[in-house]
């Protein structure tokens, strides 16, 4: 039996791209997983292909606080428990800039980026604390280092910000909480292809890697960046 065969996990934006291959690879160690995701055909179908035992399939926008409380209640009503938690879901905007960007798109990207994520560490928390688990985020190179007008770029810097003191927090009752920072990834956030990048599955890799992390090492940063 796998170590992972009691553990529960919520995953957000697991419709495709890095959320879609971290399900795959957790399920594939044996977690049980709650998904969720706007786009609930895609949804469906990857909980399908997992296998309805092992993975519950949620569609909702969880820019919307009520809407998110009833998918972790959903999800721990129908497993029992939560032990970990990827927060994954984030987007960016298609025009760049300060001056020349859109603030409608602004605030579509603040509202996922950030409002949904402090959404979701609120809602499992109190889960997270019962299990001594493990709250997982999404970050960027983009949140390390300068890049011109970038207000998504600027959206990571929270999200870097946010995981080192959450990660304070939760040490309080021994919770582990990681942020995965990676360079440019080839998934459909990006009009073009970009083979050269990293994959999904590297992303993917580095989550179980803070996972599978002895208890006693909570893996605050994972930073990976594309050799080419």
């Amino acid at each position: 039996m796998s170590e992972h065969s009691s553990k529960i996990m919520l995953i957000t934006g697991a419709s495709s791209g890095i959320g879609e291959a971290t399900a795959r690879t957790a399920a594939k160690a044996g977690l049980r997983l709650i998904l969720t995701a706007r786009r609930g055909d895609l949804l469906e179908k990857l909980a399908t292909e997992i296998g309805q035992d092992k993975a519950l399939a949620v569609p909702a926008d969880i820019t919307n606080f009520d809407t998110l409380k009833q998918v972790v209640a959903q999800g721990v009503k129908h497993f029992g428990g939560l032990d970990v938690v990827f927060a994954n879901a984030g987007t960016g905007t298609s025009t760049p800039g300060t001056e020349n960007g859109d603030p409608a798109e602004w605030q579509k990207m603040i509202d996922l980026n950030i409002n949904a994520l402090l959404y979701t560490a609120k809602l499992t928390l109190p889960h997270l604390r019962k299990s001594t688990g493990h709250f997982i985020m999404t970050g960027s190179v983009a949140g390390k280092i300068t890049l011109k007008g970038s207000i998504y770029g600027a959206t990571k810097w929270f999200v870097q910000g946010f995981g080192n003191n959450l990660a304070e927090e939760m040490r309080e009752w021994n919770g582990r909480c990681t942020t995965i920072a990676p360079g440019m990834v080839n998934t459909p956030f990006f009009d073009e292809p970009k083979p050269n990048k990293l994959d999904p599955q590297d992303v993917a890799d580095a989550v179980m890697h803070a996972i599978n992390a002895n208890p006693r090492n909570n893996v605050r940063e994972v930073f990976l960046m594309p050799r080419y």
